[in-house]
């Protein structure tokens, strides 16, 4: 079976986040696409199958099937419009969270993903203990959401891993205002045996809505400060997400299975 690595939201190789992508004629048992992800070791690989209208897309995480995922969204269309569907600039996806859509613009990719309006939560001593700082604000969606005061308590942050997989949620966002760009953020899911998510295009589903209220501002360059790091543009539309991105060809292989 080919398979493919992209660097996602990357403006070259080694930078952004590196997903596996599978373009498939039909779907693999469940735990064979598991154990493809695990052997993998990247936070996440993509399955996608033709269907009439589309493609139907998956993603799994060494530790499970996920409900939505930005960066393998992003190499997936980036994969299909480049040796695929290469007369088209526009790909939707039929996924666990509804219909999805990628265009391209350009050298951009940009996808069209649901908002998420993340609620104020309590903070917790064990939310304090975990971080190693103590949080400007709580807010917790799908994931939790910690505000912190600066851009360099986000990039100095060396959180308790064992002791994150114990919060509510599936991931642990840490975010605070940007220098040199809107907003800086970072992606913890150990619960899914991913310490750190190098850039993660979803979580800008929960931040975008945060930092429009906090900056009045409905388009934002937002820069994850993982160790890769990557940049996302970012714009509300009320109801939906879009997110931007470029991304860069790593490898292409094949893999053999029975």
């Amino acid at each position: 079976m080919k398979y493919y690595v992209v660097d996602a939201f990357a403006e070259k190789v080694f930078e952004g986040n590196p997903a596996g992508v599978c373009i498939m004629e039909k779907w693999l048992p469940d735990d064979l696409m598991q154990n493809i992800a695990i052997e993998n070791n990247l936070s996440e690989t993509a399955f996608a199958v033709k269907e009439r209208n589309g493609y139907h897309l998956r993603w799994f995480t060494p530790g499970g099937e996920i409900d939505l995922c930005g960066h393998a969204t992003l190499a997936t269309a980036y994969i299909l419009m480049r040796f695929i569907e290469t007369a088209q600039t526009s790909i939707r996806f039929n996924t666990m969270s509804g219909e999805l859509t990628v265009n391209k613009k350009d050298d951009l990719y940009e996808l069209d993903f649901p908002i998420i309006i993340p609620e104020k939560y309590p903070v917790s001593e064990g939310m304090i203990e975990a971080l190693g700082v103590v949080p400007e604000e709580v807010y917790k969606g799908r994931d939790l959401i910690f505000l912190l005061k600066s851009e360099d308590a986000v990039r100095n942050l060396t959180p308790d891993f064992e002791k994150l997989k114990q919060l509510p949620g599936l991931g642990v966002f840490v975010t605070g205002k940007g220098k040199n760009y809107d907003y800086v953020a970072r992606a913890f899911f150990p619960r899914l045996n991913i310490n750190e998510d190098p850039v993660t295009g979803a979580m800008q589903c929960s931040l975008v809505p945060f930092w429009t209220e906090r900056l009045e501002k409905t388009e934002m360059v937002a820069r994850q400060v993982s160790q890769r790091g990557g940049t996302i543009y970012c714009k509300n539309e009320g109801d939906r997400v879009k997110i931007s991105g470029r991304a860069v060809l790593y490898s292409i292989g094949d893999i053999f299975i029975d």
